[in-house]
């Protein structure tokens, strides 16, 4: 019985340190705002795995495309799991309303004017690459549309602007009317 007590004590221990469970009892919203609170997710991952870092402009935009797929399948995945506990089949069904790219083209859309006019650069260059790859269930347009939209949310990633790329998604969800 002592031993279950200690294993409960320890689970409370590291669930009070997760940082949303912190971010609440502090007043605080989520983001990297307050840069002695919090690494960023981009920060553990560089300190953990240090290489050589280059400019981020010197990045082609499939290599943005690349990091910023991930990036929107992260953020789409943790908001459905958010909603409730459910069967992992309907979790992916639900993904995959968000995560296609008539839904991301859809969404640049209705963002269209909400880019800066760094991201409207970053998304045009996205936009009129040369993938190699092309999706299956989606227009020759409505993949290059999302390929920009990902090109945007990686740049912000690996700028460490995580807050600027949730507003995005959350607005062209909203904009969309494809409310999660």
């Amino acid at each position: 019985m002592e031993e279950e007590h200690s294993m409960e004590e320890g689970i409370k221990e590291k669930q009070a340190g997760f940082r949303g469970v912190q971010l609440e009892e502090e007043g605080k919203k989520p983001g990297n705002t307050d840069g002695d609170f919090a690494r960023s997710m981009l920060e553990m991952i560089s300190g953990t795995f240090p290489g050589k870092r280059q400019d981020i402009r010197s990045y082609s935009a499939l290599t943005l495309a690349y990091i910023g797929d991930v990036v929107y399948d992260l953020i789409i995945r943790t908001a459905v799991v958010g909603k409730g506990n459910r069967p992992v089949n309907d979790l992916h069904r639900l993904t995959v309303k968000y995560v296609s790219a008539p839904a991301q083209a859809k969404m640049v859309q209705a963002l269209t004017d909400s880019f800066t006019e760094e991201e409207k650069t970053i998304f045009r260059r996205g936009k009129n690459s040369k993938p190699h790859t092309t999706a299956k269930n989606a227009t020759a347009s409505d993949y290059l549309r999302a390929t920009g939209f990902e090109a945007v949310l990686g740049y912000l990633y690996l700028t460490d602007n995580m807050q600027r790329a949730l507003e995005l998604v959350k607005k062209g969800i909203v904009l969309a009317g494809m409310e999660l």
